[in-house]
């Protein structure tokens, strides 16, 4: 049975009004928060802050200083603990644990019933409906949709409160029509073993019409490719002939994009990105032929933007959306009903158009590596190296690491570039040391790399004597204040490098 054209009217409905974003920009932000400052005005963040006395964006933006996870973490704590009305009202049972800060090794993010409702899954209809929109002969609803989840475990003990990936989140508290329309159960979905989630998802949809795909790329590719192993077939849609779409986010696309290509052969196979982070839904690839996302302006977020040049000032200028320009990279802030206010999230985006507002992922505010989403920072980093140096009385004197992205295998890991004062004796052993202290330090890190699944064991390149020097020097950049790149997302660094390591 096809429930497509059964629910194109709703679709359509929608369409109309995300129209708008095109022509009343300010208005939809000022309206979202002013909405959101109302419902918090009662909460003790919200006492605090004089939010019964706001009454617009400026006063806002005078009354509520710039914010990061440091800043918020002892208000979360307290909700996680069962205290109620204190960054949003009433209490929040559920914390979509992310990639941690300097301090710690996971965030705990409060996903609150407003924000699943007026963020999380008005995102997830508005894809569909765009999808939809833009393929008038779709047949999406004639099938399931296979849609990756991670797991959740209790929350201090307190009875209903769960902590856990955002996905999980998700699927626990989806609706019953999407429960409908969607595989595996939430039996097999939430399970924490990813290895036997990848064999019973495989067991249990080889033999379903699945029309639709949804997950991040690289969890998604390897179940694929261990689907096509124990069925023996050569390609995806040998399995399921009706397959049309993909809806992908969480990392970049472009470096799976060709293994996608060989192992889901259909011409008329679509991909289309999302903007989906544990913080909120923020925006949705509108338009097939551009691969800039729409910024979603009117769920519960309100967008404020600091130039990326200003990161480093003790008084950055923060503009609201409506202020920034074309071209320029931004370090983002959210306001929502999660209770995140004034929320540097971590991401910078360029604006690649206005009437409407559409955005790419340009990076992060700080050297990071998420190839696979594992979001490695420079402190991970350094803690692991130093706990490697005082192991095996090595001395590390430069090094950066860069992604190596998956091959025909659907294998990847992070390679290290080190060059040492003092080597270490057994290389192996200081690889070794590395690898699971990066996990013991970094949630994601360590769910990307457990049973080898995702991520297999970093790899360490010995580094010839003043290599990096030697570097510095080429670029003109020796000396004073200019230093190596620690991590990077691309192997631009890292490869310029190896030439020079010959």
């Amino acid at each position: 049975m096809n429930l497509t054209p059964l629910m194109k009217p709703v679709f359509k409905s929608r369409v109309k009004k995300i129209a708008r974003y095109a022509t009343d920009t300010e208005g939809i932000q000022r309206s979202v928060l002013q909405h959101l400052v109302g419902k918090a005005s009662g909460t003790e963040w919200g006492i605090k802050h004089n939010y019964a006395g706001i009454k617009n964006y400026e006063q806002f933006a005078k009354s509520v200083a710039v914010q990061d996870y440091e800043s918020l973490k002892g208000y979360i704590d307290r909700m996680r603990h069962g205290e109620k009305d204190v960054l949003w009202k009433g209490r929040c049972k559920w914390y979509a644990k992310s990639s941690g800060t300097t301090n710690d090794k996971s965030k705990f993010i409060p996903v609150t019933p407003d924000g699943l409702q007026r963020a999380h899954y008005k995102g997830g209809f508005d894809v569909v409906a765009q999808y939809v929109a833009n393929n008038p002969h779709s047949r999406i609803f004639s099938g399931k949709g296979l849609i990756l989840g991670g797991s959740h475990a209790p929350n201090y003990n307190l009875s209903g409160s769960l902590v856990g990936d955002l996905s999980a989140i998700l699927i626990e508290n989806c609706s019953a029509f999407v429960n409908m329309m969607r595989v595996p159960g939430k039996d097999i979905a939430l399970l924490g073993d990813f290895e036997e989630k990848m064999e019973r998802i495989a067991r249990a949809t080889c033999n379903v019409n699945v029309t639709n795909l949804s997950g991040v790329p690289s969890w998604m590719m390897a179940v694929l490719k261990h689907m096509l192993d124990i069925t023996g077939k050569s390609s995806v849609e040998e399995l399921w002939p009706n397959l049309e779409v993909f809806f992908h986010g969480g990392v970049a696309f472009t470096p799976y994009r060709e293994q996608y290509l060989q192992i889901i052969r259909k011409s008329d196979m679509k991909y289309m990105e999302t903007y989906n982070a544990s913080e909120g839904f923020f925006g949705i690839q509108n338009d097939p032929s551009d691969p800039a996302m729409l910024l979603m302006i009117d769920y519960d977020i309100f967008y404020e933007f600091i130039p990326f040049e200003d990161l480093d000032s003790p008084n950055p200028r923060v503009l609201p959306l409506w202020e920034v320009e074309v071209g320029k990279n931004y370090a983002m802030l959210i306001s929502t009903s999660c209770g995140l206010w004034r929320y540097m999230i971590g991401d910078t985006v360029r604006f690649m158009s206005k009437d409407p507002y559409k955005i790419i992922i340009s990076g992060r505010t700080k050297h990071f590596i998420n190839a696979f989403g594992e979001e490695l920072i420079v402190d991970n980093a350094e803690k692991g190296l130093q706990k490697a140096c005082a192991e095996t009385g090595a001395q590390v004197q430069e090094y950066t690491a860069a992604p190596v992205f998956m091959d025909a295998n659907a294998q990847c890991r992070h390679q290290w570039l080190i060059e040492f004062a003092k080597a270490p004796e057994s290389l192996e052993k200081f690889t070794e040391i590395l690898d699971l202290t990066l996990q013991q330090l970094n949630s994601d890190y360590e769910a990307k790399r457990f049973k080898n699944k995702t991520m297999q064991q970093l790899e360490i390149v010995v580094a010839r004597e003043n290599l990096f020097n030697d570097w510095l020097k080429s670029k003109g950049k020796l000396g004073g204040q200019h230093k190596v790149p620690r991590l990077s997302n691309s192997r631009q660094y890292i490869e310029e490098l190896m030439q020079m390591n010959k």
